[in-house]
């Protein structure tokens, strides 16, 4: 029985594994900083799930996070979903912020500590990082500067990590999941979002790349091709492409 803890478990795709794996009898620790969407997946799965409330931008965030892999009993695979949003061409000082925050200081002090966790561990089996990033870390979005630079600093902190590991002999390995438009509550605001997938499709897909150990994974396949294109646009090209999402 696997041992997972998902941080960002309160709402789409963190959810949706959290339920999945809960469902076929993974041990489960879930988090976020709502208490009240915690407790409705762990009322599913009672003895399969176990729930914390963590604010990935507290002081207390790592603690606690130890504490839920505590509550489990160990932790075989970390995924770490918790992260925030916008669509922002006005360059909104307090989105910025709290994107950042979010995104890059929150997300590295838990991925870091997941790292330390099985870097401290004697662990038989080898361990697994997962980060849900984004297809936005390929390039530059204007419209979504902060978001876009927040996913590409999460892609350079796991590669970074990936070869630390390497260094240090750490029995762990690393997934970077990279989804296109998932129709989350992230996305909520009423713009029409190009090739927007549903959770319900999407979420398999992870689940199935994370088991298979899969280093990177772009979700889906149309996003892949785009992903792939979006790389070979030079930036003297790129700066003239409109992404008015």
């Amino acid at each position: 029985m696997k041992k997972i803890v998902i941080i960002g478990a309160s709402s789409g795709i963190g959810r949706r594994m959290a339920i999945d794996f809960a469902r076929v009898g993974c041990r489960v620790g879930i988090a976020a900083r709502r208490s009240e969407p915690l407790g409705e997946v762990k009322s599913l799965y009672p003895s399969n799930v176990a729930a914390m409330t963590i604010d990935v931008t507290a002081p207390d965030a790592v603690k606690r996070f130890y504490d839920l892999i505590e509550l489990i009993d160990g932790m075989d695979i970390f995924i770490n979903a918790a992260g925030t949003g916008f669509a922002d061409p006005d360059l909104d000082d307090s989105r910025i912020s709290t994107t950042l925050r979010t995104n890059v200081d929150g997300f590295a002090r838990l991925t870091a500590a997941a790292y330390r966790y099985y870097r401290d561990t004697a662990n038989v089996s080898q361990g697994q990082i997962a980060a849900i990033t984004s297809v936005a870390g390929t390039k530059g979005i204007g419209v979504a500067a902060a978001y876009s630079a927040s996913k590409r600093f999460q892609q350079s902190f796991i590669d970074a990590l990936e070869q630390l590991a390497y260094q240090q002999q750490v029995n762990v390995a690393f997934t970077d999941i990279r989804p296109g438009f998932v129709d989350t509550p992230l996305l909520a605001g009423g713009r029409d979002y190009p090739m927007l997938m549903t959770v319900d499709k999407v979420a398999p897909l992870i689940e199935t790349a994370i088991l298979r150990r899969r280093r990177v994974y772009t979700v889906d396949y149309r996003w892949r091709a785009v992903n792939a294109l979006w790389r070979l646009v030079p930036q003297r090209i790129w700066r003239h492409i409109g992404l008015n999402w």
